[in-house]
């Protein structure tokens, strides 16, 4: 555990040792298998005695959000996703006995499909289903495709697949991979208001493939989605196996312990009780008061001091493990969705962000180590190292040394060769990559985030940067149809992009209207004749 302060002014430049170092301020429970080392930041006590009122504000908030206050101004709501993992912590006992309850039907669900209990019709020829095609988007996907990456195995009883975007060609992959084992897929759609077009359009084209194969779309499809939502309607009309719900105290980016991670992973044959339980106890780590003795306190700390409080430095997540490929890229939208704000809570504008980016180790050393060893001191770096390398004995690639201890020396070798630069590094280990422990490790950043948005005074549970995207999309679709519209009022006449907008009155759109058009045109949609330049290509509907 970290220890009190002492006069230490400048290490690990000190003439403390970086042992001295890993000793003072390593958090480690033995219990649970994980430890946390920021020896290797370099910031002084000073730097730390620093930051502890607003960490130790930062915990107070902490607890009054668990305690069910109003975590999102924007929308007068709590933020529960802590009560997933406890729910006798949530403020309220239909809240408590509606999450045991879902708990309970997915573990009763998964294992009917594992039995063949619930099958595919009968008259279609399957007895079983033996995939599952997960359509949603954002953290909606992200978890289940982490949980699913991380964890499976050979003998999974199903097997995983993912739409989780709009891309026609990406759709069209997963259906050639499914191939003919498409009457022996369970869909999954999750999507909280059912109105999310990239999901909605995953399940319309999915509903077609499996029309156009003869096969019923019903009674393969379960919904996870808030109650009274269009999914939720359109799912009970159309009579589909099972509906579990997305409770709107939960965000996307941290619903993987709800039934959007929960019943993929059911589904797969993992572990669930011990994702939770995982989650459960770094949850405890993380509630205690003293935050040289939390590990998400320390952690936001380092972000606090490693950034200036501005997120002036990048996040490189480098797992260590190629089951945690994924983990960056869950990372990214947990914490820059999170983080990434305008405007703080007072309204001031701050601008505030933490990038995140990486890869897995040790490929990430023949990608960018290079740059961040010798360019730019725009980031630091969260090791994470995975103690057991695999089930069962490795042989040896050379005298006394395994696949396994190549890869520890490129992780120790590499977080060596930067702190000689000077660079700074959280180094994050777990015994084995198990339910419990990513369980864990997905807790832990969560709480960080919540710590550190608290720190920096901003909200960490609204996107309004994502809903103006979408706004600015539909507007770009509304403006297709009347372009649409007007190529089709111009009959044979061809016409220009400035043409085009110049008769719809809204010249501030040609660029807009351009890119609409080569898309149309790409797409055999409309008749194009190129022009000496592209802005210069000529348009009609089809004769």
């Amino acid at each position: 555990m970290p220890g009190g302060q002492s006069n230490q002014t400048n290490a690990p430049n000190s003439n403390s040792s970086t042992w001295e170092r890993f000793c003072r301020y390593l958090v480690d429970d033995p219990g649970l298998g994980f430890r946390l080392d920021i020896s290797r930041i370099p910031f002084s006590d000073s730097d730390l005695k620093a930051l502890l009122p607003s960490l130790t504000n930062a915990l107070t908030e902490m607890e009054k959000l668990e305690a069910g206050a109003i975590a999102n101004p924007d929308e007068g709501r709590c933020v529960g996703h802590y009560w997933l993992r406890s729910p006798e912590k949530a403020p309220d006992e239909a809240i408590c006995a509606e999450i045991k309850e879902t708990n309970q039907r997915i573990s009763e669900f998964a294992a009917k499909i594992h039995s063949g209990e619930i099958h595919p019709p009968l008259e279609e020829g399957k007895a079983r289903f033996r995939n599952l095609l997960v359509v949603g988007i954002g953290g909606s996907a992200l978890g289940p495709q982490l949980l699913s990456d991380a964890l499976s195995q050979v003998d999974n009883p199903l097997a995983a697949y993912f739409i989780d975007n709009t891309d026609p060609d990406g759709i069209d992959r997963v259906l050639n991979q499914l191939g003919d084992g498409l009457a022996e897929t369970l869909i999954l759609i999750i999507s909280k208001s059912g109105g999310t077009k990239e999901t909605r359009n995953g399940m319309i084209e999915m509903r077609e493939a499996f029309i156009k194969a003869g096969l019923k779309f019903g009674p393969r499809a379960v919904a996870i989605t808030g109650a009274g939502s269009l999914l939720d309607n359109y799912a009970q009309e159309d009579s589909w196996l099972e509906i579990f719900p997305m409770w709107d105290w939960v965000g996307g980016r941290t619903s993987v312990t709800s039934a959007v991670g929960l019943l993929p992973a059911a589904l797969l044959g993992f572990d669930t009780e011990a994702l939770l339980r995982g989650g459960r106890e770094m949850d405890d780590l993380t509630r205690r008061a003293d935050p040289l003795q939390n590990p998400a306190a320390l952690m936001a700390a380092i972000w606090h001091f490693s950034g200036n409080g501005r997120g002036e430095r990048d996040m490189v997540v480098i797992p260590y493990k190629d089951r945690l490929l994924l983990f960056a890229r869950y990372l990214q939208q947990l914490v820059m969705e999170s983080i990434g704000k305008e405007l703080d809570l007072d309204g001031k504008t701050v601008n505030q962000g933490l990038v995140v980016y990486g890869n897995k180790g040790s490929t990430d050393q023949h990608a960018y180590i290079q740059q961040l060893r010798e360019g730019p001191d725009n980031f630091f770096l969260t090791f994470i190292e995975v103690l057991k390398d695999r089930t069962g004995q490795s042989i040896p690639v050379d005298q006394g040394v395994t696949t396994g201890d190549y890869l520890l020396g490129f992780l120790l070798g590499t977080r060596e060769a930067l702190s000689e630069k000077g660079l700074g590094s959280i180094q994050i280990t777990i015994e084995e990559l198990r339910e419990r422990t990513l369980g864990a490790l997905i807790a832990l950043f969560e709480r960080a985030v919540g710590l550190y948005a608290c720190m920096i005074n901003v909200n960490a549970y609204h996107q309004p940067g994502v809903e103006a995207g979408k706004k600015a999309a539909g507007n770009v679709l509304d403006l297709q149809q009347r372009v649409l519209a007007q190529i089709s009022d111009n009959g044979t006449d061809r016409k220009t992009a400035e043409q085009i907008a110049s008769q719809l009155g809204d010249e501030t759109q040609t660029e807009t209207i351009f890119h609409i058009l080569e898309h149309l045109a790409a797409n055999d949609r409309l008749e194009a004749t190129r022009g000496v330049t592209a802005w210069k290509s000529l348009y009609r509907a089809h004769q």
